[in-house]
Order: C-alpha cells, then structure tokens, then sequence
C-alpha cells in the first residue's frame, strides 16, 4: 500500500508487468545507484524487476533472478556493478540473440533496461529490431562519449579520481622539477582529460578530437621554464596516438627535460560514486522504468540541460558529442 501523500503513480498504457536491468561494457562509478533507482522505482509503480547477470553473456545463458528493493539496499554508494558486466562475443551472433530474447520472453519479461556504453546500446538496438523486445538504453560510461545526455554516469567520479591523481604528482613533479605527462582514459573521446587539465592547472592537454603538432608542446614546455616554472603537468586522452609514453619521449628529446610519464588507467573506473554522479544515476533509473511503461523502446535516457530527454539509440552513436570547446580555449588561456 501506498503511504499518504506520496507521488501518485505513473500511467502504465504499455501494461507492462515484469522488467529485466542489465550492465553491460565496462563498468562506471554510480551503476549501482541506477540499479538501485531502477528496482526502486519498479517496485513503487507494482512491477517486478529481473537482475541480468554478467551482461549480455549472461542474458545468453539465461542468468536472470527477481530482485527487489532489499536487494539493493546499501549499493548507492558503491562502485562497480552489483550485476557484473562482461564482454559477450556470442552476442554479435544472431544465435545468440535469439537466445537471450527467448530467455526473457520464457520470464515473462516485458522489457529490458541496459544501463551501458555504445557497444552495450548497438547490443541493445539488436536485440529489439530482430526481436521486438522493448529496450530502453541508461548511459554508463566514464568516457561521457554519447549523444543525447549532458554528462554519462561515472563521468564525475572519473574526472575527479584523475583530479586526485595529478594533485600529487604535480608535488613530486614541481619537489624534482620535472615534467609529468599524465594519461587519462578516453578512447575516441577527450572529456575527461580536458576537464582534468583545467581543472588541475595543466601547461597543455591532447585530445583525439585535435590533431595538435608535438612541436608546439615542446616549445610550449620550454617557455614554461624560462618563466620560471619547476614543473610541467601534461594531460594526454589514451586515444591521442602514440598515447603518453610517445609525448613524455618526444617532449624529452626535444627539451632535453626529465620527463616522466604515468599512465592511470583502470583506476578512473573504481571507487566510491560522487554526489553529482549518484543523482544523475537516480534521476535517469527512475526515468528508464517510466519509458518502457509509456511504451517508449529503442531510446537511451539523458539529461540535458537539467531536463530528461529520450534519444534513439542508433544516434547516440551515429551523432557525434565533441568537447567543450569554450573549456578548449580556456585551458590554453590559463596555462600562460
């Protein structure tokens, strides 16, 4: 029974009755307050909510088990998956499709919420145009590389795991006047290492979206110094070629500097979600149940300039999200 005077329920036109969540990719700061707001929310509208184990590889063995709110007591502020996640090769087969839409019709589920990347929504996107399971996409990615959403769940944490890391190792660098080049994740994406480089004082940032000549750093580094500077912090994106290790050789060939090159890797991934992140993840959990029982399907849930919007999930990869380019030209101001 519903307490007195809490929020009515939403319209349920579609009929749906039972629901499955997933994670899928690599896993991001504040999934589990999703997961959370997606068993939660469920469970205020009356309906039953299927745990999917282990990604789209479990949906393929038929790993599904009814959770409730209990379940998912005490998650909010942890990192990682409660679910699991894991990459599934036998997916991209249409055999394997097949099979994981069979296991969530013989469950009697009336749709599906895959809280992921875009390898998770092209799995998604599959799985309703061949079967006509209703999905519904919640972005979980640190790399805030998706169309259609401001900022993607664990974006926040990860910036601010990398912000720590720089902290110290501008004090060592600045204690052995030395030049640090700092890699940051972000494959096809440079969000995080621009956010990190501004936010962390940085001389200069690589990203993938420019193609910036390693000529000019090095002119860059060279200048800092005869300013009086003990110590370089340059931000590199993993996908920037030749990655950190290629720049921090370069910059010390060119410079003739002690350079020293860290790579943080895996790290930005871990770790306790930040506020900014465990509402984002509520806000959109709570959004993605409501779409499916509107009828909505094919679509991810974002928010965008405070509002939730819908996006169909074949544009969250076809359109492309570029930087800030304003945050761009800030951080070249400011590294003077």
């Amino acid at each position: 029974m519903i307490e007195p005077n809490t929020p009515a329920r939403h319209p349920n036109p579609a009929g749906v009755q039972r629901i499955a969540v997933m994670t899928s990719g690599g896993d991001a700061p504040g999934m589990n307050a999703a997961i959370r707001a997606v068993v939660r929310t469920a469970a205020f509208e009356g309906l039953e909510v299927m745990g999917v184990r282990r990604g789209f590889s479990g949906l393929h063995r038929g790993e599904l088990k009814l959770i409730g709110p209990r379940d998912v007591a005490n998650t909010i502020q942890r990192g990682g998956t409660i679910l699991l996640t894991a990459r599934s090769a036998t997916w991209r087969t249409e055999e394997g499709r097949a099979r994981g839409a069979q296991h969530l019709r013989d469950n009697g589920v009336g749709g599906l919420i895959v809280i992921g990347g875009d390898g998770s929504f092209h799995g998604a996107h599959l799985l309703e145009q061949e079967h006509g399971i209703p999905v519904i996409g919640v972005p979980g990615t640190i790399d805030n590389d998706l169309y259609g959403t401001d900022h993607t769940i664990g974006y926040f944490t990860a910036v601010e795991t990398a912000l720590d890391a720089v902290d110290k190792l501008r004090d060592t660098g600045a204690s052995h006047e030395r030049i640090f080049v700092i890699e940051v994740m972000g494959r096809h994406a440079g969000h995080i290492a621009l956010d990190v480089a501004v936010a962390g004082g940085a001389e200069e940032v690589f990203i993938p979206e420019d193609d910036k000549p390693i000529e000019d750093v090095i002119e860059i580094v060279k200048a800092s110094v005869q300013k009086g500077k003990t110590g370089s912090i340059v931000i590199v994106a993993e996908g920037v070629p030749g990655g950190a290790q290629g720049i921090g050789d370069a910059i010390q060939a060119g410079t003739g500097l002690e350079t020293r090159v860290s790579i943080l890797g895996h790290i930005q991934r871990g770790g306790t979600p930040v506020s900014s992140d465990r509402i984002l993840a509520s806000r959109l959990g709570e959004a993605a149940v409501h779409a499916l029982m509107d009828g909505v399907s094919g679509a991810m849930i974002g928010r965008r300039g405070g509002d939730i919007i819908h996006t169909p999930l074949h544009e969250t990869w076809e359109k492309r999200k570029d930087v800030n380019r304003d945050l761009y030209r800030c951080a070249k101001r400011l590294s003077v």
